[in-house]
């Protein structure tokens, strides 16, 4: 998965043609790095739906702020420059495909 910054984040997620799940995590977060092979996998089946990127939110804290990123993982999905669904917490892989269900 490719990893976004708050200087390509406009380029990469909000300019994006197709859906975008932006995947808010940090080196230390525990859940985070149990939902990021998950994500992997969903990125493997379905890359061609919907584009997964991951975002630091300790390198990266601009864009987080902006979009009132209080508490991670959490997983935001843009489409058309514009947030329209988020997912807070760690999920099995079956409950995120039920989320993501309408982009997938």
């Amino acid at each position: 998965m490719k990893a976004v910054t708050d200087a390509d984040f406009a380029t990469e997620v909000l300019k994006s043609d197709k859906p975008v799940l932006v995947d808010f995590w940090a080196e230390w977060c525990g859940p985070c790095r149990m939902v990021s092979p998950i994500l992997e996998e969903i990125s493997k089946e379905h890359g061609d739906k919907i584009e997964i990127v991951k975002m630091n939110i300790d390198e990266n804290p601009k864009v987080p702020q902006e979009y009132g990123i209080l508490a991670i993982p959490t997983m935001s999905v843009f489409q058309g420059g514009q947030p329209i669904k988020q997912i807070t917490g760690a999920k099995p892989k079956a409950a995120l495909l039920r989320d993501l269900a309408e982009f997938i």
